[in-house]
Parts: structure tokens; C-alpha cells; sequence
């Protein structure tokens, strides 16, 4: 294999810096966050439109019936994770925030195990259980600072569910379409979705200043597309296990960019139960993923 240019660890450092920044944009916003979720998508979609009408468009034909019903459903589910996070973000600190969206790996677990039938490991239960526990000290630092923190906590929590449903409908289609015609057609779904929404709700959507439309595009282009391409770009060179790895610095990242640029402190509590989160999230990837080498390693004795 051809060594890449550039570092691919480099790459991954400034591509969890990258998705860091999603919150902190977010929070800087004046906008409605489901505004905020619009523009985010339609401008990720208009600029990854050029490279895919040119090289991508044809694939579009080979998508059945049943895998266009999963994308339209994964992109409702993505705009409902956005909506609820970004609405999370005006009750609660970038910090108890993002780390309860971290949880995502937990409840995909879940949701594996619920539809799948995928096997659990006693391992995965207990790091699931300790993720739980750090989210529940999050939550209850929160709740004794104000009522309004904790419904915060509620809709992060409840954005981590949406986005885990999201990757579960969407899993079979990704296996089969490249996923630039993947995530071209599930961001055109969910922007669409969001601008209906914002309709129903009666959001405008021009009458903002100008520091505005300029976060707007800031999150189509650093975090969407500059976070996750260079993650996609350096899982070429690296291991699954080490690009999951790495995307649990987006709690730590974001919080120390609320920290410099929001000004925000963090409790004890957040601290605390942040650490205990990620520590979860860190010993369930590990055991995971060192249950998949395991299984690879038994089939292949096995043939």
C-alpha cells in the first residue's frame, strides 16, 4: 500500500478537532435550532452536489425500493437528531450536551441486540452500565443547578436514541451505495424534512444577521465535511477501532472550546460524570472491538 502524504494521526487529530467545533457554532447561533439543522444540511448539500452529479449521479438507479425507504427514514431520523441536540445546547452546557450524545454507541448496542439478535458480552454490559451511571451523575449535577439544565440533558439524551436509529436503518444501504450517493441522498432527505418542519412551524428563513450565515456554512464545511471526511479518508490507513477511539474527543474538545470561546465553567459533577461516561464509552469500543478480532479469528480457524 502506497504511504498517504499526510500523517493519517495528524488527519484524525484535526478531524476530531473539526466535529469539536459542531456545539460551539451551534451555541454562538441566534437562530432557531432547527434553522440551524437546515442550513447546516442544505449547504453540506450544495456543496457536495459538483462532485456528485459528476461521478456519483449513475448510482442513484441502483438503489431498490426497500433501501429508499430506509434512507428516507434514516433521513427524517438524522433531522430529528439535530433538532433535538441543537435544541439541548439552549437548556444545557456544551459539555452535558455532547457527552450525553456520545452515548450513541451504547443504545446502537441496544438496538443490535433488540432487533439483530446480536450476542452481548458481559464486558460490553458492564461499560454500558458505567457509561449509564456517568450520565446519570451529568443529569442530577444538573437538575439540583436548575430544572431547565436537565431538560437539556432529556433532549441530548433523547438526540443520541434519534442518531442511533438513524445508523441502524441505514447500515444495509451504506453496505451496498459508496458513501458519498449514501450521504448525498439521506442529507438531501433530511433537509428536506427540516425545511418542512421549519414551515410548520412558521421559522423564517432569511431574517438573520449576518454572523449567522457565516456559522451556518462553518457547520456544513468544518465539521460535516472536513470532520467526518478526514475520518473517512484516514480509516484507510488506520483501524476502525482507532477512529473510534478518537471521536470520543469530541466531549473533551468541544468542552474545552466552551471553555475559551463561551466562557462556560465546568462542574464537578460534569467533570465527574463525564469522566466516568467516557471511560464507559472507551472500555466498551476496546471490548467490542476486541470481540470482532476474536470472532474473525475463530471463522477463519474455523475454514
Amino acid at each position: 500500500m502506497l504511504q498517504p502524504k499526510i500523517n493519517p494521526y495528524f488527519a484524525l487529530i484535526i478531524g476530531a478537532i473539526a466535529v469539536s467545533t459542531s456545539a460551539i457554532f451551534v451555541k454562538l447561533s441566534s437562530a432557531p435550532a432547527a434553522i440551524i439543522a437546515t442550513y447546516r444540511l442544505v449547504f453540506t448539500v450544495f456543496l457536495m452536489t459538483p462532485l456528485f452529479m459528476t461521478k456519483y449521479f449513475r448510482e442513484l438507479k441502483d438503489i431498490h425500493k426497500k433501501e429508499w425507504l430506509f434512507s428516507i427514514i434514516s433521513g427524517i431520523l438524522l433531522a430529528l437528531h439535530f433538532i433535538f441536540w441543537f435544541e439541548s445546547l439552549n437548556y444545557t452546557s456544551v459539555a452535558s450536551s455532547v457527552v450525553l450524545v456520545s452515548l450513541q454507541p451504547i443504545f446502537a448496542f441496544i438496538g443490535t441486540y433488540v432487533f439483530f439478535k446480536e450476542r452481548i458480552s458481559l464486558g460490553a454490559i458492564i461499560s454500558g452500565i458505567i457509561a449509564i451511571i456517568g450520565s446519570i451523575i451529568i443529569s442530577w449535577g444538573d437538575f439540583k443547578i436548575s430544572g431547565i439544565a436537565l431538560w437539556g440533558d432529556f433532549l441530548a439524551l433523547t438526540a443520541a436514541i434519534w442518531v442511533t436509529a438513524y445508523f441502524l436503518f441505514g447500515q444495509t444501504v451504506r453496505k451496498r451505495l459508496s458513501l458519498m450517493t449514501y450521504t448525498f441522498v439521506v442529507y438531501s432527505i433530511s433537509s428536506v424534512t427540516l425545511i418542512i418542519y421549519d414551515l410548520i412551524q412558521g421559522y423564517s428563513f432569511f431574517s438573520y444577521p449576518p454572523k449567522d450565515w457565516l456559522l451556518f456554512l462553518l457547520l456544513a464545511i468544518i465539521p460535516t465535511l472536513l470532520g467526518h471526511t478526514l475520518f473517512n479518508w484516514a480509516i484507510r490507513w488506520l483501524s476502525t477501532s482507532v477512529i473510534s477511539m478518537s471521536i470520543l474527543f469530541e466531549p473533551v474538545g468541544a468542552s474545552i472550546l466552551a471553555y475559551f470561546i463561551l466562557k462556560e465553567t465546568i462542574t464537578f459533577t460534569q467533570l465527574v460524570g463525564g469522566l466516568i461516561v467516557l471511560f464507559g464509552l472507551f472500555l466498551f469500543i476496546w471490548l467490542s472491538n476486541s470481540h470482532a478480532k476474536n470472532e474473525k479469528k475463530l471463522k477463519y480457524n474455523e475454514q
